[in-house]
């Protein structure tokens, strides 16, 4: 194999240069969690313990995406792989190293990795690989067929969605059109969606830097009824496609693709306007089944990560609805509030929690809607899951959304992990525009070395088993 000597070569400067092309490197694991080897893990120029400890300079540390699980060591190793040169990535990486193999570890002190252990400091090295055809030989293939197959007679969940047309931002018009849900559901295996209301949506509307911030108050009585149309656009879009309505455990198990399903949900409490008794009225005349907390305004449940705190999380109000949601049998959904909010809310509920719709980050910014791993650990702790979202400003393709919710499973475990879409709700494009691309998601899932089982739990089994606990 060729080496090219570009030891005096900022890696930055290397990366624009090969961006995609199949190399080496050689440096030390940082891993994400206590495990004795993963697939997902960072790879530095120092030795560095854990997460916490990554360099703040993004190009001094790589993302590597493994395909095969990697022993956590002390000692510094080498992997080939393919180089990917981030240019916007709001996770904080600006380098990937995909499908990467282990090549060497280098002679020294073996096992596992001990934090205390301070390890004599490198430069990170960057070696071409020759043979690329070689290399794309060893990439696992799997047909989109073997993908579909692998999903049947299941019901997969995606636990946050717009589809269908049922909002527009800022209003709901009663006589605009639905779009089709159904259809795309049966012909790529989707079950069930987690159908969405949100309720402040008159409030808030879409800067110019692409963010969704809340621009007025609302009128009182307002968000009540707008969320009282919204709740009949849901079911008017049911009754139109011949949607089945979940309203207990059993009706999920049994949901499969060939006769669609929407579980009716809310994305903010909004609608309550500090009513607790308005939780039940949506429990009894909407079906809601599934309840997030908060949105894109400061609302009176609790404070949410894309504006200033102005409760210090979850307020009582909140609590008493999470309460309230516990008892009657409605998932309860933090996505959207803030780590306080999150951790005060694991401590008062009874039942598992979801936090449907993110992605895992080393360092989320002050206004991300992004997650840490231990802000992911709240939810999973309490039984619940996370759902991962796909915007193309974050997974670029279905690889790459396939890496992204590893990157959660490596963070939380494998059984607190599922798909949030966000279908329509996105700003931005998405990689997963439709619920026919759902065989394509599962194929990237198993190629990236996933096996059957495990897919089955991140397309529904998952959330199958949250939802069950809470009703």
């Amino acid at each position: 194999m060729q080496v090219r000597d570009r030891a005096s070569t900022k890696f930055s400067e290397l990366a624009a240069v090969i961006d995609g092309e199949v190399l080496e490197v050689q440096g030390w694991i940082a891993p994400f969690s206590v495990q004795a080897e993963a697939d997902y893990f960072a790879l530095v120029e120092d030795p560095s313990c854990c997460l916490d400890c990554l360099p703040a300079d993004a190009t001094r540390r790589i993302e590597v995406f493994a395909k095969v699980p990697v022993a956590i060591t002390g000692s510094r190793i080498r992997l080939r792989g393919t180089l990917h040169h981030l240019r916007s990535d709001e996770a904080g990486w600006r380098f990937q190293l995909r499908g990467a193999r282990l090549v060497e570890v280098e002679n020294g002190e073996d096992g596992a990795f001990n934090r205390r252990q301070v390890l004599k400091a490198t430069t990170l090295a960057c070696l071409a690989a020759a043979n690329l055809e070689a290399f794309a030989a060893l990439a696992t293939q799997v047909s989109e067929a073997e993908a579909r197959k692998s999903i049947e007679d299941m019901a997969t969940v995606d636990v946050h969605s717009h589809a269908g047309g049922v909002i527009g931002l800022r209003r709901v018009n009663d006589d605009d059109p639905f779009t089709p849900v159904a259809d795309p559901m049966r012909e790529g295996g989707m079950a069930v969606v987690c159908l969405a209301t949100v309720s402040d949506s008159p409030t808030h509307h879409v800067t110019a830097d692409r963010r969704i911030r809340p621009f007025r108050a609302p009128e009182p009585g307002e968000l009540y009824a707008y969320g009282q149309r919204s709740f009949k656009r849901i079911h008017e879009l049911a009754h139109a496609q011949n949607l089945t309505l979940i309203k207990n455990a059993a009706a999920l198990v049994l949901a499969r693709s060939d006769r669609p399903s929407v579980i009716v949900s809310a994305e903010g409490g909004d609608f309550l306007e500090g009513k607790t008794d308005r939780v039940d009225e949506a429990y009894d005349h909407w079906a809601l089944r599934h309840l997030q907390l908060v949105h894109y305004r400061v609302n009176a449940l609790g404070d949410i990560q894309t504006e200033p705190t102005v409760h210090g999380g979850l307020t009582d109000f909140g609590a008493e609805v999470i309460k309230r949601c516990n008892r009657l049998g409605i998932v309860v959904d933090v996505a959207h509030g803030t780590y306080d909010l999150v951790k005060r809310a694991a401590g008062v509920t009874t039942k598992p929690l979801v936090l449907s719709h993110t992605s895992l980050s080393s360092q989320p910014g002050p206004r991300s809607r992004l997650v840490s791993a231990e802000h992911a650990h709240v939810v999973a702790d309490t039984g619940g899951l996370v759902g991962i979202w796909p915007p193309a400003s974050i997974f670029p393709d279905m690889p790459a959304l396939a890496a992204g919710m590893a990157r959660m499973v490596d963070a939380i475990g494998i059984d607190h992990v599922g798909l949030g879409s966000d279908m329509r709700g996105l700003v931005g494009p998405s990689v997963f525009s439709s619920y026919r691309d759902l065989p394509l998601l599962a194929q990237a899932l198993l190629a990236h070395g996933f096996q059957v089982p495990d897919v089955r739990k991140l397309l529904g089994g998952n959330y199958v088993r949250v939802f069950s606990a809470n009703l």
